[in-house]
């Protein structure tokens, strides 16, 4: 990997770049929900089965994220002809170029979780 440059137009581009990351993938949940829907792509996700399983999230507060990660070209919804009417969630190809990015935090996540129970 190519080491950063420590000047000034490159430090603020960085910046702003991460901004925009925060901004798009920030809070709670979208991590997670992205994390969910890569490990189970294979399988319909819809909206109840997501409510469930990942633990705590309201369906207020998850409507508002899958909304906010379909704008922004992560996930993308479909409308199933069932009765009820049910909603499928999927990762995007786009939406898979986190997963290096969700891998790595949570390996980070495993070995911070490991360094405190040390102390």
């Amino acid at each position: 990997m190519k080491a950063l440059k420590n000047d000034q137009p490159t430090c603020t581009e960085n910046l702003l770049a991460m901004r925009d990351t925060l901004d798009i993938l920030g809070g709670k949940w979208k991590l997670l929900i992205l994390h969910y829907l890569i490990t189970r792509e294979s399988q319909t996700n819809t909206f109840k089965k997501i409510q469930r399983e990942v633990l705590g999230i309201s369906a207020k507060v998850l409507t508002k994220e899958l909304k906010d990660l379909e704008e922004n070209k992560l996930v993308e919804r479909e409308e199933l002809d069932t009765k009820p009417k049910m909603v499928e969630y999927r990762i995007t190809d786009y939406g898979k170029s986190s997963k290096q990015l969700i891998q790595q935090l949570v390996y980070w996540g495993k070995n911070h979780r490991y360094k405190m129970l040390q102390s």
